[in-house]
């Protein structure tokens, strides 16, 4: 498996959540496992990404301590808020439904996703299924086994490319069994898709699960893609960096129209907030200096 296939944006973000655990002064997200999973040659790269775009005065400072200055470049990064903010929403939304009877968990491009790894104890008897592209996923896989952790029952990879076969027969070839409330996730990928494939997607999920199956999503308002938006300096960068490694933004949804086209798939919007209100949420008195950009949107819906 060519590591050069990997998603790079599946790597960086599961590095800002550890910076988030380990580096930031209030988190609210316990999640280690990049620090762990992601491998040194990887972490190196990211550096010297950064170090190529610094002055040579500022580049040599850097270079003296390369480890501060990769946490410094991921918490600049403009998803980084949005990145720490999704995974403890979703995590909250995960536990309210399986307190509510959910049973299953698919995470749709998973990634690095480290939820089955730290294995909460409202999880304990949910049966996990991790959706991703073959080449991210065997490369997670190997290092889940060179850093000795344990594949659990519970948990089931589904390697797919979604591109070319849909989520309902992907969970055919497992153990998922449609007839059981499922909570599904599905974070930070609607926006590097087209309109069309995201409401397939969208399509698929609410025809392989039963009323009351939750799904949370994120996405960015469609108006990024107009020509009067006025983009943050970050958030250009951010579009440029992952147009550089052939992750393109490629569309959104319009917030005034979501719940109506949802509900024309079978999904219920149950709440939609941009990213401003997000940090509001978790980060109300400011302790981390978390900074969104209000065209990021998680979505949390229910299968009607």
């Amino acid at each position: 498996m060519n590591p050069s296939e990997v998603s790079r944006t599946a790597l960086a973000t599961a590095l800002m959540r550890a910076v988030h655990s380990r580096a930031d002064p209030a988190p609210f997200l316990d999640d280690h496992w990049g620090d762990r999973l992601i491998p040194d040659f990887v972490r190196a790269g990211f550096r010297q990404g950064a170090l190529d775009q610094m002055a040579p005065d500022l580049r040599a400072r850097a270079m003296a301590a390369p480890e501060a200055l990769l946490d410094r470049v991921l918490r600049a990064n403009a998803a980084y808020a949005d990145v720490i903010v999704r995974a403890r929403y979703t995590e909250d939304a995960l536990r309210a439904a399986v307190e509510q009877g959910a049973s299953q968990y698919v995470i749709v491009g998973a990634g690095f996703d480290s939820f089955a790894c730290r294995g909460p104890e409202f999880a304990s008897q949910l049966n996990i299924y991790e959706v991703d592209h073959p080449a991210t996923q065997a490369f997670k896989r190997k290092r889940l086994s060179e850093c000795g952790v344990a594949e659990s029952g519970l948990l089931s990879f589904i390697a797919a490319d979604l591109a070319t076969e849909d989520l309902p027969t992907a969970l055919a070839r497992s153990s998922f069994d449609k007839a059981r409330r499922t909570f599904f996730s599905w974070l930070g990928v609607t926006v590097y898709l087209t309109r069309e494939a995201n409401w397939a997607t969208l399509r698929a999920i609410a025809s392989c699960a039963p009323s009351g199956s939750e799904l949370v999503f994120t996405y960015v308002d469609d108006a990024v893609f107009g020509a009067d938006f006025a983009a943050t300096a970050s958030f250009r960068e951010l579009r440029r960096s992952v147009a550089s490694v052939k992750e393109s933004f490629l569309s959104g949804f319009n917030p005034k129209t979501l719940a109506a086209e949802l509900s024309d798939v079978g999904l219920q919007l149950l709440e939609d907030l941009d990213g401003n209100q997000m940090v509001a949420r978790y980060d109300r008195a400011g302790a981390n200096g978390l900074q969104s950009n209000e065209a990021a949107h998680i979505a949390h819906a229910r299968i009607l």
